[in-house]
């Protein structure tokens, strides 16, 4: 009965509780909040594209810049708080083993103050916030692409508003920020809500270029250390990815997913993999093939034609 293997059941979790890849039982560790950082997502989209997800109605005649500048108060101090809490979990690695010793170039750890690690997130929050308006001018580019490139796109409104391959560029390109200043967890949280609403996962650290196209985009994936050029156009189902992980660990940094250059189309269930796999400017790779080698520039990659054989009812085999 339940009730009475319940004591044992007890103390046998208690026990599991003392491995180290259970960290929330030891004296400091305090995780990210998701649901802060999906809000945080939540807020800067309506900054980005005011009046689709928010409640502001901006005119000719109303000035905008309150509703801005008082969003990014608030989403500053969100992000601030997230960041400490990164950073802090981070170092409390580092303090058990996993880091390094300090130097001159060291991130905020255990053995820093808490005005270094407050330091560190001022850092990171004048880049970021610097960074914004580069994004949404980017952003609006990709918007334009996914208009252009979808004969079923009604307006680009409709492309804002509606669009799963849109909002998963839009979250990659502000968590890519975060990535290229070395934040911990942060950009890996953002980019895996994105993901578990639209079916498309894309890598923060991946280098994507302008007038970006996802259209239906369930089953995308864009590895880390993709790099893509400018107008690129992907379908549903198209993996970037490596060749092997079977490196673990010691593959971490090192470049393993392809290089996607200018103007290439690549279309659903293709699979495009390697770190040292070029896919030359111009291509057009067909649904359904596995590439492992580069393919030089203007080149049209597809599978043989398929037999395909169709038996009409009471036909014998």
């Amino acid at each position: 009965m339940f009730g009475e293997d319940l004591e044992r059941i007890v103390a046998r979790i208690e026990k599991n509780y003392e491995a180290d890849e259970i960290f929330f039982t030891k004296p400091g560790r305090r995780f990210p909040n998701r649901t802060a950082i999906k809000g945080i997502i939540t807020e800067l989209r309506r900054v980005m594209f005011p009046g689709y997800f928010g409640q502001e109605m901006l005119t000719s005649s109303t000035s905008p810049s309150y509703f801005i500048g008082q969003t990014l108060i608030e989403v500053e101090r969100a992000l601030r708080e997230q960041l400490v809490l990164a950073f802090a979990y981070t170092a409390t690695d580092a303090a058990s083993g996993a880091g390094s010793s300090c130097d001159d170039d060291c991130r905020p750890c255990r053995f820093c103050s808490d005005d270094e690690v407050q330091k560190r997130a001022d850092e990171v929050c004048a880049a970021f916030f610097n960074e914004l308006p580069e994004i949404q001018r980017v952003l609006l580019t990709d918007v334009q692409a996914l208009f252009d490139g979808d004969p079923a796109a009604g307006s680009k409104e409709e492309v804002i508003f509606t669009y799963p391959g849109l909002y998963a560029i839009y979250v990659y390109r502000i968590a890519h920020v975060l990535f290229q200043q070395d934040v911990p967890i942060l950009p890996r949280v953002m980019t895996e809500i994105a993901h578990s609403s639209t079916g498309i996962d894309i890598g923060a650290g991946a280098h994507i270029g302008e007038y970006f196209f996802i259209d239906h985009g369930t089953g995308v994936v864009i590895g880390e250390t993709t790099a893509i050029g400018d107008h690129v156009k992907l379908y549903q189902g198209v993996t970037l990815g490596a060749l092997s992980t079977r490196g673990g660990q010691r593959l971490s940094g090192v470049k393993r997913h392809p290089t996607i250059e200018n103007n290439v189309t690549i279309y659903s269930n293709a699979s495009v993999l390697g770190g040292e796999t070029v896919i030359g400017e111009g291509s057009v790779i067909a649904g359904s093939t596995f590439i492992t080698a580069s393919v030089p520039p203007h080149s049209r990659v597809s599978v043989k034609a398929q037999e395909v054989t169709v038996r009409r009812p009471g036909e014998l085999d």
